[in-house]
Parts: structure tokens; C-alpha cells; sequence
């Protein structure tokens, strides 16, 4: 607009239109005002046409920017309220979890009264879909020692391996060091889960030493015996998925699905700091 104003053809209709207010007022004084307005008028009337396009575009000019700071006002506001809701909806999440948190905690602590509890967060972990080895952020100073049994209100995560002040290193039980004393929840058949290199891909475990006559079945829960491994008796390490019958060698192997998903997702856990067989 600053533009238009300082330029050359505004200058000139400046100059026409005075030109025409100041001329037919000396001609009516000369007593030749209609003719000379006649002519004025056919030749002034498409500068007159003219200088009113501009003036229609230069209204729909200012409108068309008027209205579109109106919508890049509006869209302002509408980003600040989406992201004041974005946030809400976060916090709500974030509550959320904290309750369920809360909440299975509370029932570990009715189901296991002689359990000690140390809630922990588990700050890193190992690379693929699922954990062998992760990081929490309770150590020494939070009563954690290596050997101490790791897990969910759903069942055995793992054991701490090693510790610092305030941070400790465990592993879930599909690594292949790791092995837990169990038994078959419905048969009572002692047995031992072992992790392997093999089957963490796959997020499972291999349940050994059964008798050729075990009558283990697909679907059988498997929980630890509290026998030559670090964890308590009864704790849920998972169900049977799959099973191997060798005529030849006369041995039965199943496979073992964790009732914990132990995939980078988890993120809180317990360390059970005591319970009442729990020994050095």
C-alpha cells in the first residue's frame, strides 16, 4: 500500500482529479459549464473506470489481509488449547499409570506378606524386542544385593547380577545363564526353566528334565519350586507353549512363554530385598 501511494500513476490521478474539480468550475463561470462538462466527462470516464477497479482491489486487498491475520490468530489459539490438551491427556496417562503401578504393588504386598519390596524403575536396557540384561535405578543404598529375585505382579522378571550405590544390573530369566527351579502347577512335576541364546528371539525358554512319561500339556502353568535357584516358591515363570516327545532318546522338552512380557516396555519392577527362605 506505501508502495502504490508514493508511486508515479497515483501521482497522475491526484492531478486528473483535481484537474477535473478546479476545470469545470472556471468553464461554468465562463457559461460554457455543460459542454465543457460533456466532454470532461466521456473523457474522463475510463480513467474514471479505472481509478475505481484499483479502488475495488485495493479494498479487496486490505480485506483479503485482514482476514487472513483473523485466521492465523485463530489457528494460534487453536495450537495453544491443542497442546494445553495434548499435555492434559499426557498427565492423565501418566496418572493413570502411576494407579495401576500402585495398584499391583498394593496386591503383591496382600498376596506376599512375608515379601519385602523395593519398588524400582528399570532406567536401560539390552538391544532387541526382548531383555536379557537392563539397568535399575535402586542399588546398595535401597537394601538391593546380587542374587535378589526380580518381578511384576504377574510373574518372575529376573535377578540382580550386580550392584552400585544407587544402580544394580539384572537379568531376565531367557538369558542363558540364567535357570530356575519349577515345578507343574497342575501335575506338581519338578522340572528346571533354562534361558538359551537360541530362543530369545523368540521370547521363550526351555523347560528340561522331565520324565518320558510326563503328562505336561500345552497351556500348563510353570511356577518356580523355591529349589536350587534364587526365587521363593510359587512365583509364575510362565505357560507351556509348545512340547518335544523323543522316543529315541526317551526325554521330554517344552517350551516356556514368560507370564512376564519382558520387552523393552517394561519399565517398573519389584526387587523382593527379603522373604523368609531368602539366603545368601
Amino acid at each position: 500500500m506505501r508502495d502504490f501511494l508514493k508511486s508515479r500513476f497515483f501521482a497522475v490521478l491526484v492531478i486528473i482529479t483535481l484537474f477535473a474539480t478546479i476545470v469545470p468550475s472556471v468553464l461554468y463561470a465562463m457559461g460554457v459549464g455543460n459542454y465543457a462538462h460533456n466532454i470532461i466527462n466521456q473523457a474522463l470516464a475510463p480513467l474514471q473506470k479505472a481509478f475505481a477497479y484499483v479502488t475495488d482491489g485495493l479494498d479487496g486487498y486490505v480485506a483479503y489481509f485482514t482476514e487472513f491475520d483473523r485466521i492465523v490468530e485463530e489457528n494460534n489459539e487453536l495450537r495453544e488449547k491443542i497442546n494445553e490438551l495434548e499435555d492434559q491427556i499426557y498427565s492423565a496417562k501418566e496418572i493413570e499409570g502411576m494407579n495401576e503401578w500402585l495398584f499391583d504393588y498394593l496386591e503383591l504386598k496382600r498376596e506376599h506378606t512375608d515379601y519385602v519390596f523395593e519398588p524400582a524403575n528399570i532406567t536401560s536396557n539390552g538391544s532387541g524386542n526382548y531383555m536379557t540384561v537392563f539397568t535399575l535405578d535402586r542399588g546398595k543404598n535401597h537394601n538391593v544385593q546380587v542374587n535378589m529375585p526380580l518381578i511384576t505382579n504377574e510373574g518372575i522378571v529376573g535377578y540382580v547380577v550386580e550392584v552400585g550405590s544407587d544402580w544394580s544390573k539384572a537379568v531376565t530369566f531367557l538369558e542363558a545363564s540364567a535357570s530356575i527351579g519349577a515345578y507343574v502347577e497342575r501335575t506338581g512335576e519338578l522340572c528346571v526353566v533354562e534361558g538359551d541364546h537360541s530362543l530369545v528371539s523368540d521370547g521363550i525358554c526351555r523347560l528340561n528334565y522331565l520324565s518320558e512319561d510326563s503328562d505336561i500339556q500345552v497351556g500348563d502353568r510353570i511356577l518356580s519350586s523355591g529349589y536350587g535357584s534364587v526365587y521363593p516358591r510359587g512365583l509364575v515363570i510362565g505357560f507351556v507353549s509348545e512340547i518335544e516327545k523323543n522316543p529315541y532318546s526317551r526325554s521330554v522338552v517344552a517350551y516356556v512363554e514368560p507370564a512376564v512380557t519382558l520387552t523393552t516396555d517394561l519399565s517398573k519392577i519389584m526387587v523382593i530385598t527379603d522373604y523368609e527362605t531368602y539366603s545368601e
